[in-house]
This record gives C-alpha cells, sequence and structure tokens, in this order.
C-alpha cells in the first residue's frame, strides 16, 4: 500500500499534486494553511510552515506516524514555498526574509526528518518541489536562490548516508502557471530586473498547467528511476 504527505496542497501545484494522487487510489495527508476541496482519500492538517515553534509542536505529535501505518511506500511532496521577498538586499524586510528560510528550508528538512523516522519499516521517498533558481543566481532573488540550493544540497547529501529505503530527490518542475507566477509578474521592474523573461513565457503561452505538470511528477515519484540523481529537472525525467 501507498501513502503521501503533500504540503502546500490547498493550492496551485500542491492541489494538483494531491489530486493527481488521490485519482491514481493513493491516501494523502495535505499540509497547509488552507483547506483544498479534493474529496475522498484526502485527509488535511492546519499547519503554518512559516511559524517554526507551531510545526515542531505538531511534528512532535503522532498525526504523521497514525496516517502512515500499514503502507508499504510512503511518499513526501515537500511543495510548499514563497517568493518573497523580492528586490536587492539593501531592501529586503529582514522579517520576510527570515519566514522564507523558514518555510522554504526549516520546514522540508524538519518535516523530512520526521517523516523517515515515522514509517521505519516501509520504503521512504522524498520530493523536495525545488527550483532553476536553485542553481542559477538571478538578481532579485537572492533568499529565494539560496534557499532553493539549500535543497539541492541536502538531497545530495541524504543519498551519501547510503540508506537504500530512503530516497530524497530535489526536483525543479519547470515553470508552471500558478499564484507564484503571478506574483513574479506583479513584482516591480526595480526589485526583480528579470521580470519580463516571466511575463514574456506567459504570453507566449509556455507555462506548463498545474495538472500537466502533477501528473509528470507523479510518474517520477512512482519510477522505478527515482532516487538514481539526487538533483533533477522534471523536464530531464519524463
Amino acid at each position: 500500500m501507498i501513502k503521501a504527505v503533500v504540503t502546500g496542497h490547498s493550492r496551485g501545484l500542491g492541489a494538483a499534486i494531491a489530486a493527481e494522487l488521490v485519482a491514481r487510489g493513493i491516501p494523502v495527508l495535505g499540509l497547509a494553511r488552507g483547506h483544498a476541496e479534493i474529496g475522498e482519500g484526502m485527509e488535511q492538517a492546519a499547519v503554518d510552515f512559516g511559524d517554526a515553534a507551531a510545526l515542531g509542536a505538531w511534528l512532535q505529535g503522532h498525526t504523521l506516524s497514525s496516517f502512515l501505518a500499514g503502507a508499504d511506500t510512503v511518499l513526501l511532496v515537500n511543495n510548499a514555498g514563497v517568493v518573497s521577498p523580492v528586490g536587492p538586499l539593501a531592501e529586503q524586510d529582514p522579517v520576510a526574509a527570515l519566514r522564507a528560510a523558514v518555510v522554504n528550508v526549516a520546514a522540508p528538512l524538519a518535516l523530512s526528518a520526521a517523516f523517515v523516522q515515522a514509517a521505519p519499516q516501509a520504503e521512504r521517498r522524498i520530493v523536495h518541489v525545488s527550483s532553476g533558481a536553485g542553481r542559477s543566481a538571478y538578481p532579485g532573488w537572492s533568499v529565494y536562490c539560496a534557499t532553493k540550493a539549500a535543497l539541492d544540497q541536502h538531497a545530495r547529501a541524504v543519498a551519501l548516508d547510503g540508506d537504500p529505503r530512503v530516497k530524497c530527490v530535489s526536483l525543479a518542475p519547470g515553470v508552471i502557471d500558478t499564484d507564484m507566477q503571478a506574483e513574479i509578474r506583479a513584482t516591480p521592474d526595480a526589485k526583480f530586473p528579470l521580470k519580463q523573461r516571466f511575463v514574456d513565457m506567459k504570453e507566449g503561452g509556455v507555462l506548463e498547467t498545474p495538472a500537466a505538470c502533477a501528473a509528470k511528477l507523479v510518474d517520477c515519484l512512482l519510477s522505478k528511476r527515482f532516487g538514481h540523481e539526487a538533483v533533477d529537472d522534471l523536464r530531464n525525467s519524463a
């Protein structure tokens, strides 16, 4: 039996991934501040990934282990993330930078450890939803680039641990038509000089839908090849 945990499941790519897993008959535990109407096969818990103390308290509970009980293979999709703050270092809100580090790095790393420990008898597969921004630096995105690069390095180090029943991949999904993309396009040019590139992709119709991306990501997550590359790009792993 396979069970899955998806963070940031209440909208965008996370919602599409949760829906895709449920459609394939895989029970899902969704973790987010908001609620999603996905239907039967979906359990949800309200978790604020920007609140480290609240997340720590939740991880000390039994929700995760109770949900994963009885599964032979368990999946974790660390999808929740934020792009803010955007802009040069001198203009960044320090509190926003702190929240981004918690949401984008501390939360997925802590949840990954809890997830692995909650299902010791199962095969455990973890996907960090990363970004090309973790592999190439962009002006105005120093926080976002740094946090996504951290996920890449985490996956590389987990692979070196050598546990054959724990596989972790930091996966860049490509450019998807989500609320985050809308936020990027609404950013002032002075804060993000490369904004026009993302505007052009939207206007050119080259953004992938969340549903299409989710189908490919779940295929990757369930494939025999999963884990062969600790840092990967969904466009290369199809």
